[in-house]
């Protein structure tokens, strides 16, 4: 299929081919007939990609100052890595999508195979959308008219906010898409509405849909304006829907403002707010979030769970179905708000000259001819009679920054690599030679030349695939953790023993140059030793999902296994029984600030300091080792002291996690034989730490492992 994307490193604006998203549970699969291109929105995207990098670094001012921390704690040479890795990233386009539902995931009743619905999909000749963010669309509605839909809701959600009277006067500052449509919404709602925009189009549309409308550029003073309409009052609020960076917009609304009159931020504008404009009229200022209730809430969006309509009455979803309704009863028309209708193929009609455009806005049209196809060739190889022949499922951050880089310097052979959405894998493909891109992962595990496949999904789908892979005879490397619970790590268990198969997991520390350094300065004699390892692991929110522990398993089972794993390496044995007490008076399972106690067979133990509230400038990772009155000390994988050691010295090098070291071993252990890369056994008991670590910490005691 097609989809529009923005490349942010180069400023392209690409129409690429990639395969059909795979239909997901919780959600419907959607063939596009009409997208409306959101000029503003875009706009701004599209001039973000071709900005060279000191203007991105202007415009990102946040993204500077943590750039600039993490070369302080990893150095120079990792953070540009990872910031041109971010940039490589291509962005999808479009938020305003029309079509038919083609397929309908597991747990939604609500949607049936043909239905036309309006959702916030990309510009894209399928699209996989979450239920909550798709909505019917009426018989009487065209798809022309329904891709106004989540534009709509976008002003909606700003009038909600507002929460405006029959009669009251209220003031729209911008006069593009959002804006008319706000406008119009509030006439129907019985509102005097007064516009202001410099364009005179906008300024004749809005004439003729019977909105007070100026243009300033013509020597009107606004605020002196609705102070004359308003006989000396001012308004009774102001939704700002432009999008500038002048912080005169937000002075002249309060200035327009009543006294307790309202200020609806829908745009984006400079915030520099000056106290005097707000205090003296107690003047109200709220940002309205996109479409409404349920935006960015994982729950709402992903999950599908409904807010109760007693309790939240206008949710995003029920704001899509509120503009299709007022669109279906002619309450507000959008048909003379469309400038140009564009075929798909022609997107650079509009695209090529966005930053010059005056079209208001643009419909997209899409044949009906469009197969579904989960698999596209992007190269031309063959792997017949070859071993290590590699499948990768998952083409997230992980897999483009730090997993690809190290396979193609071990010159991996690279078949597959899957996504749930076609378009990272495909990227990625490209980039790195790989000869299919798809979004049915079964393909590489039904295909005979592929032997080894890599799993970088998110957490709570690690075991089932494992099990799934070893099932079909090919061996895994699965990033951490194996597995979130006990009945996974057992299904995974037995999927090992029954098939002559190698389950790797990335403990990639214990590959890293100054693991190994220490674990040979250490020696192999036996004696216990004492560590201590600091995992400066930084602030995620609570509502990444990283933390839901039946998703991501919480940070504890989910990252410090990495540290479990480490521990047991320097140690060289395994754990018998763990503690964990955690900050707080009653810490949860999700916890992210915890202290970990591990004893071993052989006497060594370990405490792991997993903190997430410290300084992102301090080291991210610290290891101590103390032994026979010897102590090593490692600092963020880059430098390494030794004390009370002979003939050892002290090293400092470029940052190395050991990704490279682990994935050649991987690789040639795969190729040509010989014992794990990591014992399997020792994988289980690193598994089965981490999940003591929580059951101790809710049953408050140690806990013996079996």
């Amino acid at each position: 299929m097609k989809q529009i994307i923005q490349d942010l490193k180069k400023g392209d604006t690409i129409l690429e081919e990639v395969p059909v998203p795979r239909i997901k549970s919780g959600c419907v699969l959607i063939q596009t007939t009409r997208t409306l291109v959101s000029l503003g929105t875009e706009r701004m995207l599209v001039d973000f990609g071709k900005a060279n990098f000191i203007q991105k670094a202007r415009q990102q001012p946040d993204k500077v100052k943590m750039v600039l921390d993490k070369v302080k704690t990893d150095g120079l040479r990792p953070t540009i890595e990872a910031v041109f890795n971010k940039l490589g990233q291509p962005l999808p386009l479009g938020y305003c999508n029309v079509g038919r539902v083609v397929a309908v995931g597991k747990g939604v009743a609500e949607f049936s195979i043909g239905d036309r619905v309006a959702s916030n999909g990309n510009h894209a000749e399928f699209v996989c959308v979450p239920k909550n963010l798709v909505a019917k669309i009426p018989d009487n509605v065209s798809d022309e008219e329904a891709t106004f839909t989540v534009i709509g809701s976008i002003g909606l959600q700003g009038i909600r906010l507002l929460n405006p009277t029959f009669g009251e006067t209220v003031v729209i500052v911008g006069l593009g898409l959002i804006g008319l449509v706000t406008a119009e919404l509030l006439l129907a709602n019985g509102c005097n509405v007064i516009g202001f925009d410099f364009d005179n189009e906008k300024i004749k549309i809005a004439k003729e849909k019977g909105i007070t409308a100026i243009n300033p550029a013509e020597g009107t003073d606004q605020v002196k304006f609705v102070e004359s309409y308003t006989n000396g009052v001012g308004a009774d609020g102001v939704v700002i829907t432009a999008s500038n960076k002048s912080n005169e917009i937000i002075s002249q609304s309060a200035r327009m403002c009543r006294k307790r009159g309202r200020v609806i931020l829908v745009g984006v504008i400079g915030l520099d707010i000056s106290r005097a404009d707000f205090f003296e009229k107690e003047i109200t200022f709220q940002v309205s979030c996109s479409y409404g209730p349920g935006r960015y809430d994982e729950d709402y969006e992903q999950k599908g769970q409904d807010y109760p309509i007693g309790f939240v009455r206008w949710t995003e979803k029920r704001n899509f179905e509120a503009v299709l309704n007022a669109i279906s009863r002619k309450t507000i028309n959008v048909q003379p708000l469309i400038t140009d209708r564009i075929p798909l193929p022609e997107y650079q009609k509009i695209y090529g000259n966005i930053g010059d455009s005056k079209s208001i806005a643009t419909i997209l049209e899409y044949s009906s001819g469009g197969q579904i196809v989960s698999s596209i060739e992007i190269n031309q190889k063959s792997f017949d009679g070859k071993k290590g022949v590699i499948g990768i499922i998952g083409a997230g951050n992980f897999t483009s920054s730090t997993m690809m880089p190290n396979l193609k310097k071990v010159g991996a052979d690279l078949k597959y690599i899957a996504s749930s959405g076609g378009l990272s894998s495909t990227i990625m493909a490209k980039k790195y030679g790989i000869v299919k891109s798809t979004t049915n992962y079964q393909e590489m595990l039904e295909d005979v030349n592929v032997d080894l496949v890599f799993i970088t999904t998110q957490h709570n789908t690690h075991a089932r695939m494992v099990t799934e892979t070893a099932n079909a005879g090919k061996s895994v490397f699965v990033e951490k953790p194996l597995a979130l619970t006990n009945k996974e790590l057992s299904d995974v268990i037995e999927s090992y023993e029954k098939n002559n198969v190698n389950i790797s997991v990335g403990f990639n520390r214990r590959f890293a140059p100054l693991a190994t350094k220490m674990k040979k300065a250490l020696g192999n004699d036996g004696t216990p030793v004492n560590i201590i390892a600091t995992m400066n692991a930084g602030f995620v929110p609570k509502g990444v999902w990283v933390h839901d522990m039946q998703v991501g398993g919480g940070r504890i089972i989910g990252e410090a296994c990495h540290y479990i794993d480490l521990c047991s390496y320097l140690a060289d044995s395994k754990v018998t029984s763990v503690c964990m007490n955690a900050m707080g008076e009653n810490p949860t399972e999700d916890t992210d600030n915890a202290s970990v106690l591990l004893k071993y067979e052989n006497g060594a133990t370990a405490v792991i300091n997993y903190f997430s509230n410290g300084s992102k400038s301090y080291s991210k990772e610290r290891v101590e080792v103390y032994s026979q009155e010897r102590t090593i000390v490692m600092d963020n994988w880059r430098k390494l002291k030794f004390y009370g050691f002979k003939g050892v010295r002290n090293t400092s090098r470029k940052q190395d996690k050991g990704h490279f070291n682990q994935f050649k071993k991987l690789i040639e252990q795969h190729k040509k034989g010989g014992e794990p890369i990591i014992p399997f056994d020792s994988i289980v008991n690193t598994t089965k730490a981490s999940f003591a670590a929580i059951a101790s910490l809710k049953e408050g005691k140690w806990i013996s492992i079996e």
